[in-house]
């Protein structure tokens, strides 16, 4: 499979994607959700793959977020194309009956941290950083962080990274259960192809009823929140306040933001 985004290699039994933008800190586009999603259709068709792992190019960042400069100029209507298209690939990581592993290298911020949220297992090198920043831009999360992140680590810790905005290291991230493993960078990818591997050993159906199961137990409820999020994403960018704040970001100056 050749993609422009997205770099694809399947060796005995364990696909591993690699998001390749990493002049851009691997940020997501639109065209990245599209090729990402494909990729997802493809592997979970092939018998020859048995689970999945998805890391970003480069030793800074997992992903960083979501494009801002292509952000900065949508209206409502575009927002909520872009958050769909999010939605449906981050929906595909995890509903897809195969185990998928998010090696997370650097920054996964945004969007980044909630592909990262969609996997069944992180593991983080000691040097990654999570967070979910979108309302320093004037918007919210849009592609499941006030969901999965909730579900995951609770309502107060949830809060603290998504009103607050603020962004944890991976040792924080691990004592709230955020990522399952933190190892050394060099050991990232090893350590995440033998979780790969101990998981490819287990029975394929019995592995995809168990994660279905798992979903069923804790978010029954799901699409319609994350239909709500999505509005809500949506919302933010008829405002004044999304303006400024990704103006502001793209001039690397502190915004000021006026309530409308």
């Amino acid at each position: 499979m050749d993609f422009a985004y997205i770099l694809v290699n399947v060796h005995d039994g364990i696909a591993t994607i690699t998001i390749n933008r990493p002049e851009l800190l691997n940020a997501l586009s639109p065209a990245v959700y599209h090729e990402l999603n494909k990729c997802l259709i493809a592997l979970s068709s092939d018998p020859a793959v048995k689970a999945v792992i998805i890391t970003g190019a480069g030793i800074k960042a997992f992903v960083a977020g979501a494009d801002i400069a292509a952000m900065s100029a949508m209206n409502s209507n575009e927002a909520i194309h872009f958050a769909a298209a999010g939605k449906e690939t981050v929906l595909r990581i995890e509903t897809m009956s195969k185990p998928v592993i998010a090696a997370i290298n650097g920054l996964a911020l945004g969007g980044g941290c909630e592909l990262a949220l969609a996997c069944d297992f992180r593991v983080a090198a000691s040097t990654a950083k999570f967070g979910q920043p979108e309302i320093n831009l004037g918007i919210i999360p849009g592609n499941g962080g006030t969901q999965r992140l909730t579900r995951l680590v609770g309502m107060s810790k949830a809060k603290e990274m998504i009103m607050l905005g603020e962004i944890i290291s991976a040792e924080q991230a691990l004592q709230i259960g955020l990522v399952y493993q933190v190892v050394e960078a060099e050991q990232l990818v090893p350590v995440a192809v033998q979780l790969a591997k101990k998981l490819s050993q287990k029975a394929p159906i019995a592995l995809a009823m168990a994660k279905r199961c798992i979903h069923r137990a804790v978010g029954s409820d799901t699409d319609e929140g994350l239909e709500f999020e999505i509005n809500c994403f949506a919302h933010c960018f008829s405002t004044q306040d999304q303006k400024e704040g990704m103006k502001a970001f793209l001039e690397k100056r502190s915004p000021r933001y006026n309530g409308y």
